[in-house]
């Protein structure tokens, strides 16, 4: 493989996080003893010794027994969180709810910061495991089935492992935990992702026929965004719905989006619907916004940010796909704890724990509370 397509290879793993979405570790004390310190114990038990001694109290024996038991040093259990990037808005709500869980349950959340990076994140992992510090891990992966050697390095080791927000697998329809041995998985499957957005389509497309649908990929072409397609194409296959134009809004925020609609309006005006990712919608808004007729025109958003609430809220959206970084958060250090007690969850869908699987409408707003800024 060239230089160019590793960078763009990695370039792809690295932006599979930003659909969802996205402390150093402690070390063990050292041992302070000095060796004046030992000198100085073994005279007092030198001189100790040439006294004559006396029986043990039942106290004292008591004292003595104790002493030989483990000491309980109070210290927190500690769960290494392997974070895609500590700064993405997403995973710091989910960061934040995992920490209440934990402290509820005498854990300790240790993050990694791979910042978006593969290899970072792969040596962080192994170093984790190495370190043999802590109890179990919770990943948000960067690279798939690729990081499928690392957690069964980790398994191996005795540690639990849930995986977060992401896929560790080939298969992108289904939750399941796609490893033997991992304790659970929690995150939307991309194909199910799709279908709901579809099933969202339909019912905005209901009264019109055709009813003409511009759809924005984040990145055309990656496995994530492919499966997300594929799973709405399988909902509105033989509708009313037809295809007029296809972009790419790559998760950049909204210019990106703004520059991809103006292009489109150039070439096609006649448009009943838009859909993509949160940051393309707010691009799309002010694109429709710009131009002139296309008021009516429905823009359906899939993220759940507070932007999108309150876009539908307000009536400029007609709807959208909730995304819960704070309940996956929950739902995934709930699973960490069932698992260091000896019970596996497996495969967990957080749009099965919020209202209406996560379908946003103006009709139900009122139901939904954003739970991350976008």
């Amino acid at each position: 493989m060239n230089n160019q397509a590793k960078t763009k290879t990695w370039r792809w793993m690295t932006l599979l996080v930003a659909l969802g979405i996205f402390l150093a570790a402690c070390g063990s004390d050292a041992d302070d003893t000095t060796s004046d310190d030992r000198a100085s114990d073994t005279e007092d038990s030198a001189e100790a010794s040439e006294e004559e001694p006396e029986a043990p109290t039942e106290e004292e024996e008591s004292a003595d027994e104790a002493d030989e038991e483990p000491a309980d040093d109070g210290e927190a259990v500690q769960i290494a969180y392997l974070s895609a990037s500590s700064a993405n808005t997403w995973l710091v709500a989910s960061r934040e709810s995992m920490e209440k869980v934990a402290a509820d349950n005498g854990i300790e959340v240790v993050e990694f910061d791979a910042q978006f990076d593969p290899a970072m994140q792969q040596q962080q992992f192994q170093d984790a495991v190495a370190s043999g510090q802590y109890a179990g891990i919770v990943l948000v992966s960067l690279v798939g089935s690729g990081s499928i050697p690392d957690v069964e390095a980790a398994l191996d080791a005795g540690l639990e492992v849930v995986v977060l927000n992401q896929v560790v697998g080939d298969d992108l329809t289904t939750v399941d935990p796609q490893v033997d041995g991992i304790a659970a998985a929690v995150f939307e499957p991309p194909q199910v992702r799709g279908e709901r957005i579809g099933e969202l389509t339909l019912e905005a497309c209901a009264d019109l026929d055709p009813c003409n649908v511009v759809y924005f990929y984040g990145i055309r072409g990656v496995p994530l965004d492919e499966a997300v397609r594929a799973g709405w194409d399988s909902v509105v296959e033989g509708s009313t719905v037809t295809v007029v134009a296809d972009a790419e809004g790559q998760y950049l925020g909204p210019d990106v989006g703004l520059a991809a609609m103006q292009d489109i309006l150039v070439a096609n005006s006649d448009i009943d619907v838009v859909i993509g990712a949160d940051q393309s919608m707010q691009g799309v808004e002010l694109a429709l916004d710009d131009a002139d007729g296309l008021d009516d025109v429905l823009i359906i958003g899939f993220g759940g940010s507070s932007y999108s609430v309150d876009a539908i809220a307000d009536g400029r959206w007609w709807g959208g796909l909730y995304g819960a970084p704070a309940t996956e958060g929950e739902l995934a250090m709930t699973a960490m704890v069932d698992a260091l007690n000896g019970t596996d969850t497996g495969g967990v869908d957080p749009a099965q724990s919020v209202p209406n699987g996560g379908l946003m409408t103006q009709d139900n707003i009122g139901d939904f509370t954003a739970e991350w800024d976008g």
